[in-house]
């Protein structure tokens, strides 16, 4: 008798195995944040050919499913792969060949450093990156003298943080053919005492780096997998890039078909005649790791350089109210052939008067309640008359929460004490459509994503200033935060459908943490560790 129950327990086992279903991969004991439409948590996934299969209890999940790899995370923290909605993937990853001239306190300081870079890999250009005047303790603009002792003969091109201005020797100068007659619409070469600073204004940057050659095509290749690297450390699965031309897109297009970058990449298309011949007017090109459906146009240029276009003037440059970039007619040049090849718009705007302006612009092509979700990237300062056409219009602000507490030190020097009221107003903003995505415009600000959320939680720097944070009645809840980093940031781009959240049928990318962003006291959000990074269930970084 006791052996014939032996038998049928064993048989019984045998067949509750056979009817388990096998999976790749089995995510268990976790604490899972699915962001779901009920924002659910739960404590395991199944995952089988890249995509989720089903979330639930442990119990649940080890009785339908069985793997020959199971992850247990012992109680540490899932959350859906972070999707940056505005960065600068392509250009962040030329730069890491660049010298790297963030976090400096001075001009003399930068210069050593691309002395020591230039000894280093003595290029036929000095380039470097992400320099900022307001980090100074004197805060004007460097002018070309000391570089033109230490390089009189090399062309050097040094890019401001933003990415709206230049400092540049007077090699380069020459080589572009400035001078204090020249003239560009949509820049500015600043010029003192008769002739040209070296500092040049938007549009007025691309006289002198049209001239600065391409790397080759292994440097390119190799800085471009280094960058996806760093990427993946800080838990980012996918990345919208703000403005890219042909034959970037198409490089990276066959380095993902023939799976040499992993990174899902929403692409914004320069509008370039190449451009739209190749790509919009064909329709939109679509993978599952490459989106090509948006425009990415250009309004205004930044407030750190003041070339941000106010209704009323700089408060701290009296008679400058900034630049628009381009003509009107070209806007709506670009928004007409938008609409009609069904693609979708992404426009900077910093200042209130290109926000204004963009804002009417759209409206004239949306016209009525609608899905196109039409983007304005960065809607910085908004006047209090024109927010509401966010929302009737159904156009989405695009916000980046680390400009807030990155330019709270001095945004109002630029504005004013009643203008910067109405700057950086994502509680607000959100309110408009009931959902908001969120990035980091890197290289502008580091590509920490976690950074991110604490800067739309605290609008506090990481030493806790200011007290309470700034104008914190616009700080994002925790919830809310976390969906504008991933559903709402898939959303942004058309692909809430395949990822953004952790649900049956979506892509399988996750990251694990170890602590609890959504539980943590806030001053600790920053010093949170990505432990491992997940994409299509695929592991591609641990931290050791």
């Amino acid at each position: 008798m006791k052996k014939s129950i032996l038998i049928l327990s064993i048989m019984s086992f045998m067949i509750s195995c056979q009817q388990k279903e096998k999976v790749d991969l089995i995510v268990t004991n976790a604490k899972i944040y699915t962001v779901d439409k009920d924002f659910s948590i739960v404590e395991s996934v199944a995952i089988h050919e890249g995509k989720f299969v089903q979330a639930g209890k442990t119990d649940e999940i080890l009785t339908k499913y069985t793997s020959d790899q199971i992850l247990n995370l012992e109680n540490k923290f899932v959350f859906p792969g972070f999707i940056d909605a505005h960065s600068h993937f392509f250009g962040y990853c030329m730069t890491l060949l660049q010298a790297d001239l963030r976090g400096t306190k001075s001009f003399d300081e930068i210069l050593e450093i691309i002395k020591n870079h230039d000894a280093k890999y003595n290029n036929d250009w000095v380039l470097g990156r992400s320099w900022d005047q307001n980090d100074w303790e004197t805060k004007e603009f460097p002018t070309k003298e000391k570089l033109d002792k230490l390089f009189p003969d090399k062309p050097v091109y040094l890019t401001r943080v933003d990415g709206h201005a230049a400092i540049v020797n007077s090699k380069a100068l020459e080589l572009a053919q400035i001078n204090e007659k020249t003239n560009i619409d949509g820049g500015k070469i600043i010029i003192n005492k008769g002739e040209p600073t070296g500092v040049l204004i938007d549009n007025a940057m691309e006289l002198v780096s049209v001239l600065i050659p391409d790397p080759d095509k292994e440097s390119t290749i190799k800085a471009l997998k280094q960058g996806e690297q760093d990427c993946f450390q800080v838990g980012l699965t996918s990345v919208c890039d703000a403005g890219l031309f042909k034959n970037e897109v198409l490089l990276i297009d066959s380095l993902q078909n023939n799976s040499e970058m992993k990174m899902r990449i929403y692409a914004m298309l320069e509008p370039n005649e190449e451009n739209i011949n190749h790509f919009v007017k064909n329709g939109i090109y679509k993978t599952d790791h490459l989106n090509v459906r948006s425009i990415k146009l250009y309004a205004d240029g930044a407030l750190g350089s003041r070339g941000a276009s106010l209704i009323e003037p700089y408060n701290d440059d009296h008679g400058n109210t900034g630049l628009i970039i381009k003509s009107k007619d070209f806007y709506h040049e670009m928004c007409k052939l938008a609409y009609e090849n069904n693609y979708q718009v992404n426009t900077h705007a910093i200042g209130d008067n290109a926000n204004r302006l963009m804002l009417d612009i759209y409206a004239e092509y949306l016209k009525e309640p609608n899905d196109k979700r039409w983007r304005i990237e960065h809607s910085q300062v908004i006047h209090p008359d024109d927010v509401d056409k966010f929302g009737k219009f159904n156009i989405i602000p695009s916000i980046q929460a680390t400009h807030c507490t990155s330019d709270m030190y001095w945004a109002e020097e630029r504005l004013g004490e009643e203008r910067i009221k109405n700057a950086y107003i994502y509680k607000v903003l959100l309110n408009q459509n009931g959902w908001i995505p969120n990035g980091t415009d890197f290289p502008v600000e580091k590509i920490d994503p976690i950074l991110t959320f604490y800067a739309s939680v605290a609008r506090k720097d990481i030493e806790g200033y200011p007290n309470g944070g700034f104008q914190i009645e616009n700080a994002l809840t925790r919830e809310e935060t976390l969906k504008s980093m991933t559903i709402w940031a898939a959303k942004a781009a058309f692909e809430e459908n395949e990822k953004g959240s952790i649900e049956a049928g979506k892509f399988a990318d996750f990251i694990v943490t170890d602590e609890n962003i959504m539980e943590i006291d806030e001053n600790e959000i920053p010093y949170i560790k990505i432990l491992k990074t997940y994409s299509s269930g695929m592991l591609l970084w641990e931290y050791k």
